[in-house]
């Protein structure tokens, strides 16, 4: 048996492939076309692995471990752990290295139960594929038969024999055997959007077009893993799987860290702008301490406990257990998040373009009327539906699955002994119709139409009256149009059904073959709206989410529907209308527009694109082939688990059921990481701002250091410890109402602002302990640090409280409890530590009970001024987080 692998020869094996009869090369895979045993394709998976291409696998845990060490801020504090070490300040080697530990361990444990979520998560989305195999003899059944099941697609082998039909993708590169109309997306592979047509034909040696990788896709009869079905049907043997396919030779290349997000290049800008303030602000602290108090072995000390309290170690692990804590809660919800970071995108979406079936409808088909052209109930039509679509072997939807529930007609009709198979000429979204070819009694070849009304009415000469065959004149039709509109009206979809009679033939039938058509009738069917619509409607409204309707069905169905459930429709644009506009005015007209119908598949992607012009986050939900190309554009792509194969390959996010509401939970959720991500930033951006502040004015004026850099550097890791519960903290439901983007500005504009209001306090604390205490001499400094060490670490802390949220705090809007209890205790010990062993270890010394009185004074200012800044700051910027 010939295999074709990832080594240079694999180009030649396909085109040898290629040149074969199918018969050839089936001998040389050594199957047949009723397919592989199961025990032969146990041996073979054995042989040649699972059909998995190479992707990035999950990293061990000890390369998160390391990883985990390895970020700017981690970097930076082990730099100055070594100057420490140089210097011999062996305390502060023991609190960075603690500031470390705990900053990794964190990231690690976070990130190691992130990878964890989501390679449960995504286990639970799975991409099967029909393969045809041949139970083991057994002694009930010695001559077994083969069957059609579904595998998935890791199960399937070189040699197995599959069939494909418009929606799946390749699980393998394949051979065709057999083909009808087959048309193949190779865009994952070349780029190329337009569809190109396969064949079961063997290729002589100029159509193999040589044996380059370059040509390697113009092999007509040979499909490649990754790529999918447009339109037609196809059976095909298995030639390579895994990495040995095409797809998977590419895939080795391609493994490797995904481009960054918008989400990514946010945080990143944040974390190099508190990186370079550290590096600005440290030397001008060393240096007037320095100059001021003329130790600078001193100075030098404590501009590195500076630089260690501005780094935001925590940053990594707020942002990872976020994320992660969001793709869990969302599981919980029926939502699996296939990339974490999709999730900002989520709290971010102001536009949500989506279809009617499904999301506003039940997905539910009902077949309510079957009628003739002038709109008389008509058995004939419902029989000629039957055939057609119980014949049919392509994607079999909805309103199929209605028809066949008819299932009486099948003995009724004589399906296997009346009628036989001929041909079939598969959908596509171009003509929007398929058709069956069927033999009645081996006297005549009749052709069974349906699809589309238009398209129909488009390619029909006659209609049926009764036993008549009439032509189809201008009357005729407008009559037929107007049944149509009424049941449009109605709420109902309407597909029409033609037919057309042929003596007996051996060649195949055509897409030329469907013409001349006699119209029989119509079929209804409905869909009835979902009764939570409605209600997830206005949520979506209420949460700043503007729904448009983007469907494949007429306009008066559509707005039918959408009045059911309360959308304000407006003026509907049909799809014939977008060709003939240019971008810029698409942009307009989607901005304006609430309902687009009767759109093809690059028209939906036009539209996602126009709205992503103007600045809007755009999400997607489709399900099926036709939404592909409008799922890869969208910022979010949403697609369900009962899609096709395309559809949710080009996803971000997979619903376990199709529902607004599920949606609407996700929103919220993604708004609720992106507020508790911003809380964190905030908090260190204006604390650090406001202790830099603080420290610079100390400094000008005290002939002793304001803190020692140990009393620093344990200050900073109590603060630092006090933040990590904020990943459990809830968003104010004000908050979660608009939809919440990156802006950089804002975060620099809060930190110049919100940073000195804390500074005001810190110097009423030098005030009350140079003036008040008397410590304003070298011998007293250790009650002057002590002092300032409570109060700082006691305002950094209550600021977790104070920008939490925009309300009063602990008033109008409380922190979770794992929040209000951790900062409680960090407090606690702060005003313990002075009066601890280790305390006075550090050089702190106790403080006399009208301190603390003091204390709470200054406390109490602090929080109201802060309060009164943040009503101002509110009113001027219209926002806070």
């Amino acid at each position: 048996m010939k295999i074709p692998t990832t080594t240079s020869s694999a180009p030649v094996a396909l085109a040898e492939f290629a040149r074969l009869p199918a018969n050839a090369v089936l001998e040389q895979l050594g199957v047949s076309r009723s397919g592989l045993s199961e025990t032969a394709a146990q041996e073979r998976i054995e042989q040649y692995g699972p059909n998995k291409v190479a992707h990035e696998a999950p990293p061990t845990w000890y390369f998160q471990l390391a990883h985990a060490f390895w970020n700017p801020f981690i970097g930076v504090l082990l730099a100055l752990g070594v100057l420490s070490y140089i210097t011999g300040d062996i305390g502060a080697v023991v609190v960075i290295s603690t500031l470390v530990t705990i900053s990794a361990l964190l990231v690690f444990f976070q990130e190691f139960r992130s990878n964890k979520a989501a390679i449960e998560l995504q286990a639970m989305v799975t991409t099967r594929a029909t393969v045809e195999r041949v139970n083991d003899a057994t002694e009930d059944e010695p001559a077994p038969t083969p069957t059609k099941r579904e595998l998935p697609i890791e199960a399937i082998v070189p040699g197995d024999i599959v069939h494909v039909s418009a929606g799946d993708m390749l699980p393998a590169d394949v051979r065709f055997l057999s083909s009808k109309d087959l048309f193949i997306s190779q865009s994952a592979l070349t780029g190329e959007a337009i569809p190109v047509e396969k064949s079961d034909a063997a290729m002589d040696d100029g159509g193999a077009a040589g044996t380059s990788a370059q040509s390697l896709t113009d092999l007509r009869n040979v499909g490649f893993m990754g790529t999918s079905v447009v339109s037609g049907t196809a059976s095909a043997v298995v030639l390579a799987t895994g990495g040995r396919t095409y797809f998977g030779s590419m895939a080795k290349g391609l493994v490797g860290q995904r481009p960054p997000t918008s989400f990514d290049i946010g945080v990143n800008k944040v974390s190099w702008l508190l990186i370079r303030f550290m590096v600005i602000m440290v030397p001008i602290v060393f240096v007037i301490n320095g100059l001021s108090k003329h130790n600078w072995v001193d100075a030098f000390m404590f501009g590195l406990a500076v630089a260690v309290g501005l780094t935001p170690e925590m940053l990594p692990m707020i942002v990872t257990a976020n994320l992660a804590k969001g793709a869990v809660t969302m599981a919980r919800h029926k939502t699996i998040v296939k990339r974490l970071n999709a999730i900002q995108n989520f709290g971010a979406m102001d536009v949500l373009c989506t279809d009617k079936t499904g999301t506003l409808t039940q997905d539910r088909i009902v077949l309510e009327k079957h009628i003739n052209v002038i709109g008389e109930e008509d058995e004939e039509v419902l029989n000629l539906a039957y055939l057609n679509s119980v014949y049919q072997t392509g994607l079999k939807n909805l309103l199929d699955v209605a028809i066949l529930e008819k299932s009486y007609l099948y003995a009724q009709l004589g399906i296997d002994t009346t009628y036989k198979k001929i041909d079939e000429i598969p959908f596509d979204f171009v003509r929007r119709r398929m058709s069956v070819v069927v033999e009645r009694g081996k006297e005549v070849h009749e052709l069974i139409c349906k699809g589309a009304v238009e398209e129909i009415l488009g390619v029909s000469t006659h209609i049926r009256d009764e036993d008549r065959i009439v032509p189809l004149d201008d009357e005729t039709r407008e009559t037929a149009l107007e049944v149509v509109q009424e049941l449009n009206e109605d709420g109902l979809r309407v597909i029409a059904i033609a037919y057309r009679e042929f003596p007996p033939r051996t060649e195949a039938f055509t897409v030329a073959d469907e013409g001349e058509l006699i119209l029989a009738g119509f079929m209804a069917f409905l869909d009835p709206p979902k009764d939570s619509a409605a209600p997830a409607l206005r949520a979506l409204k209420e949460a700043g989410v503007a729904v448009k309707i983007l469907t494949g069905d007429n306009a008066t169905v559509t707005r039918k529907v959408c009045r059911d459930v309360g959308l304000e429709v407006g003026d509907i644009v049909n799809g014939n209308d977008l060709d003939a506009l240019s971008d810029a005015e698409l942009s307009d007209l989607a901005e304006r527009t609430t309902v687009f119908a009767k759109l093809a598949p690059l028209q939906k992607t036009r539209v996602v694109q126009a709205l992503r012009a103007r600045g809007h986050t755009v999400g997607f939900l489709g399900d099926g082939i036709n939404d592909a190309g409008a799922l890869r554009e969208a910022d979010l792509g949403i697609s369900v688990d009962s899609a096709v194969d395309i559809a949710k390959e080009s996803a971000d996010i997979i619903l376990l059921e199709k529902s607004l509401m599920v949606l609407e939970e996700g929103v919220l959720e993604g708004r609720k990481i992106f507020g508790n991500i911003i809380k964190y930033i905030k908090m260190t951006a204006s604390s650090n701002y406001g202790n830099v502040f603080s420290v610079l004015v100390a400094s000008s004026f005290l002939p002793f250091l304001p803190m020692l850099p140990i009393q620093l550097l344990v200050l900073n890791l109590l603060y630092n410890i006090s933040q990590t519960t904020i990943p459990f903290d809830d968003m104010d439901a004000d908050y979660l109402l608009v939809p919440r983007k990156w802006s950089a500005d804002d975060i620099g504009r809060f930190m110049l602002i919100i940073g000195p209001t804390s500074s005001v306090f810190d110097m009423a604390t030098f005030a009350v302990m140079w003036w008040v205490f008397k410590a304003n001499a070298p011998a007293n400094q250790s009650l002057f640090q002590s002092g300032w060490f409570i109060e700082s670490l006691i305002s950094q802390t209550l600021v977790v409280h104070l920008i939490r949220t925009a309300k009063i705090p602990f008033i109008q809007s409380r922190a979770t409890w794992p929040v209000l209890t951790l900062t409680t205790i960090i407090m606690v010990i702060g005003m313990v530590l002075p009066f601890s062993p280790l305390g006075v270890h550090m050089g702190l010394t106790p403080l006399p009970a009208i301190y603390f009185l003091w204390l709470a004074l200054i406390v109490t200012a602090y929080i109201a001024l802060t309060q009164v800044v943040k009503v101002w700051y509110i009113k001027r910027y219209n926002a806070w987080l």
